[in-house]
């Protein structure tokens, strides 16, 4: 990635712009599961007051975006997302590493996320991250696949000198 993405917080203004960038980004996958996946019809007017979804600007566009929900002792990402124009670029990987350092700062040991099997490429994209797979469930809309990882609370390192 050659140019650091900026990281803001979504509010309430920036549902339509999520709403756009997620179903633009998860529109390859309506041919492989014969369906939208469930990101593309979630009701982002209530998700960027419930959860936390950081923006990822590239100049003054919406590159990427990532949604992430406080559970007692972990931090699932519900969502990652990135503009297909931006794919490709690192922009997911800069977001998954955003989110593990935010799961730590909180406190927490672990973090979640899960998939559907037939995005294979996110699935081994999240094992090269260091996720493992816990389990596969099967349902009527196919199986999902949930991973995890453990994370560390940052080291409090006092400077040299004062």
């Amino acid at each position: 990635m050659s140019e650091m993405p900026e990281l803001r917080q979504a509010v309430a203004v920036d549902a339509a712009a999520v709403r756009a960038l997620t179903r633009a980004a998860y529109a390859k996958w309506v041919p492989v599961i014969g369906r939208e996946p469930k990101p593309m019809g979630a009701d982002y007017d209530a998700a960027v007051v419930r959860h936390r979804i950081d923006l990822a600007w590239l100049g003054d566009e919406l590159a990427a975006l990532i949604e992430t929900i406080p559970g007692t002792d972990h931090l699932l990402v519900e969502n990652v997302a990135v503009a297909p124009a931006f794919q490709g670029r690192g922009l997911g990987r800069f977001l998954m590493v955003h989110a593990e350092r935010l799961a730590a700062e909180q406190g927490n040991t672990e973090i979640r996320l899960y998939t559907n099997k037939m995005f294979a490429e996110n699935v081994e994209l999240y094992r090269r991250l260091g996720y493992r797979i816990d389990r596969e469930e099967q349902s009527a809309l196919g199986v999902t696949v949930y991973m995890s990882k453990s994370v560390r609370a940052p080291v409090f390192r006092p400077p040299l000198s004062l």
